[in-house]
C-alpha cells in the first residue's frame, strides 16, 4: 500500500511556527491527530525555520507529539546533532529526512546513520545540482543504494527521492522522472520511491489538479510513498483509488473504508 508522509508539522508554515513559538500544545496535537485520522503513515517533524531555535523547538515538538503519535515520525533536519537528539526521543523506529550525494551532507549523515534502526529518505542530489536526465537520476539512485547498503541498511528501508522538477520550465520533466522511477523500481524492487510532488505544477494555474493527476502517473511507474498534506482530501482520494486500481488493495478494503469514512467521495 502507498505510504503517506504527512508534511504539516513544519515551522516554515506560518500557523505551525506560531504554535511552536507560543508553545501551543493543543494546536500541534490536534494537527497531528487530524493527519493520522486522514491516513498519514508517518508524521514529518521539521523545526528548522526559526534560526537559532531548532534544537529547543524540535525537543518541544517531540515531547508534544510523542504521547499522541500512533504512527512513526519522520525526523527532518540537515543537522546530525539534532537528529541524534531526536532519534533518542522517539519510541518507534523513525524515518530520517534526509541524505544526499552532496559531499558535506553525505559525509556528516553516513556516520549518523550507521547502526541506526530507521528508514532513510535519499535525495538524488549531488554537488553538481539537480539531475538533468532520467539516466542522471538513475545513476545517483544507484550510488545512494550502494553506499547505504555498505553501512548495513536494507533496501526496503531506503526511500529514493528522484527530485520532481517543474514542468512549466521544461515539458520533459514529467516523463524524465516517470522513466527514472520505472527503471529504479525494476532494478531495486524492494527500494521505495518517495518525495514531494507539488514541484511538478510550480508556476501553473490549478496546481492541485496537476498534482492529483501526477501522483497517479507516478504510482503506476512505481512510486509508493509521498510527502504530502494528508488533509487534502482530494489527493488522498486519488491515492487510495489508484492503489486499488493498481492491485495493491486486497478486496478493495482500504477503498471501501475510505468511502465509509468520507475520505473518498465524488
Amino acid at each position: 500500500m502507498f505510504q503517506v508522509i504527512g508534511e504539516r508539522i513544519n515551522t516554515s508554515r506560518k500557523k505551525i511556527q506560531a504554535a511552536v513559538t507560543n508553545r501551543d500544545t493543543d494546536y500541534i496535537q490536534n494537527d497531528v491527530k487530524n493527519q493520522q485520522e486522514a491516513g498519514a503513515d508517518f508524521i514529518d517533524v521539521n523545526a528548522g525555520a526559526r534560526i537559532g531555535h531548532e534544537k529547543e523547538d524540535m525537543k518541544w515538538l517531540l515531547d508534544t507529539i510523542g504521547p499522541i503519535a500512533t504512527v512513526p515520525l519522520c525526523l527532518d533536519s540537515p543537522d546530525p546533532a539534532i537528529l541524534e537528539m531526536a532519534y533518542g526521543m522517539v519510541d518507534k523506529p523513525p524515518m530520517i529526512n534526509s541524505i544526499s550525494l552532496e559531499k558535506e551532507r553525505f559525509d556528516t549523515m553516513m556516520p549518523f546513520l550507521k547502526g541506526k534502526e530507521c528508514k532513510i529518505i535519499a535525495l538524488c542530489m549531488d554537488d553538481t545540482g539537480m539531475p538533468v536526465s532520467s539516466d542522471d537520476i538513475i545513476a545517483r539512485a544507484q550510488k545512494l543504494v550502494a553506499q547505504l547498503e555498505s553501512i548495513g541498511m536494507k533496501q526496503d528501508a531506503i526511500y529514493i527521492d528522484p527530485l520532481v522538477q517543474p514542468i512549466s520550465t521544461d515539458s520533459t520533466k514529467g516523463t524524465m522522472v516517470l522513466d527514472a522511477v520505472r527503471q529504479i523500481k525494476n532494478q531495486y524492487p524492494k527500494v521505495h520511491i518517495t518525495g514531494g510532488l507539488s514541484n511538478i505544477s510550480y508556476g501553473l494555474p490549478e496546481r492541485k489538479i496537476i498534482n492529483r493527476t501526477f501522483v497517479t502517473l507516478m504510482m503506476d511507474a512505481g512510486m509508493d510513498s509521498a510527502i504530502i498534506d494528508p488533509l487534502d482530501s482530494k489527493i488522498m482520494a486519488a491515492i487510495r483509488t489508484a492503489d486499488m486500481l493498481l492491485g495493491n488493495d486486497n478486496f478493495c478494503m482500504a477503498y471501501l473504508k475510505g468511502v465509509r469514512s468520507g475520505i473518498i467521495k465524488s
